[in-house]
């Protein structure tokens, strides 16, 4: 119908994508935010021509300013939306218009508003809706949701109470109705008594100029029950971490308890096909006999 061309590459690899925008001269992408950070740490990142990018439409998993701000400089003339949904809502829940991506406004840590023909709310553990600016799970409803999961009536059941969908994701909404996305609630760490959200932490860590990508997750600890973790790849894995100046670059942005206890350097992350993130496997590492790598500091 537009008479457009859909370039198509075997598999995500971060090269064949910036020359692929070059070469076929593409105007629009749609990428994770993993992606993106692998793109700006290719070594022809800067000198790939990639001015025919108009839009780039991102996703699938919260993204870091610190993530999000350099990605603008590399594709300079592109305006930047952000989708937030999931399967069981067609997808989309929100959007964060390219007007936004401003840092002057604070709103590009949000994933934005709800698109025209849905509901959102936050709600607590009883269904209830919370104060703005307090974190409970986003909830929606609408002629986008689902109307069940195929032959599992329970899971419908719980996920559909009330008539909105249960997104299982925890999240804010602020007094211009944006929405912040915190965790999963299954990802929330509770430390020494203390919910920690990840996302947080992760924006924190991200901001720490030698981290190329990071994912924090709780590990047992006998005292704490769980310490927060961080598991980063560093831009230059020539260079060893220093990981003091990390957690006090850490300290100087988030209270004290989130801070990350233990730091892992790994060479990658276990990712989907979609190049997400797999914390659960992140998790399973560390609940077996661990990473089988270095651990750069637990304090």
């Amino acid at each position: 119908m537009a008479g457009g061309t859909h370039v198509f590459i075997p598999k995500f690899v971060p090269e064949d994508m910036l020359a692929a925008i070059e070469t076929h001269k593409v105007n629009r992408a749609m990428m994770v935010p993993a992606m993106i950070a692998m793109m700006l740490q290719c070594k022809d990142a800067k000198t790939r021509d990639c001015s025919s990018l108009q839009n780039v439409t991102y996703g699938a998993s919260p993204m870091p300013p610190a993530l999000l701000e350099p990605a603008l400089k590399l594709f300079p003339r592109a305006s930047f939306r952000q989708g937030y949904g999931m399967t069981e809502t067609s997808p989309a829940i929100t959007t964060l218009a390219p007007e936004f991506h401003e840092p002057s406004l604070g709103k590009m840590s949000s994933v934005g508003v709800p698109v025209p023909w849905v509901e959102v709310k936050i709600v607590d553990a009883n269904d209830n809706e919370v104060p703005r600016g307090q974190v409970g799970e986003i909830v929606t409803r609408g002629p986008h949701v689902m109307k069940g999961y195929w032959r599992m009536p329970e899971k419908t059941a719980e996920a559909l109470r009330g008539g909105w969908m249960h997104t299982e994701d925890g999240g804010r909404m602020d007094d211009d109705g944006f929405v912040y996305i915190v965790d999963r609630l299954k990802d929330m760490i509770i430390t020494g008594g203390e919910n920690v959200y990840s996302a947080e932490v992760e924006a924190a860590v991200m901001s720490f100029a030698p981290v190329a990508m990071c994912a924090v997750v709780g590990t047992p600890d006998p005292t704490f029950v769980e310490i927060v973790t961080a598991v980063v790849v560093l831009k230059d894995s020539a260079q060893p971490l220093d990981d003091k100046a990390l957690i006090a670059h850490c300290r100087a942005k988030i209270a004290n308890y989130k801070v990350p206890r233990k730091v892992v350097v790994v060479k990658e992350l276990p990712m989907s096909g979609a190049g997400k993130i797999l914390k659960n496997k992140v998790r399973e590492m560390f609940g077996t006999d661990g990473l089988g790598r270095k651990v750069a500091s637990k304090l």
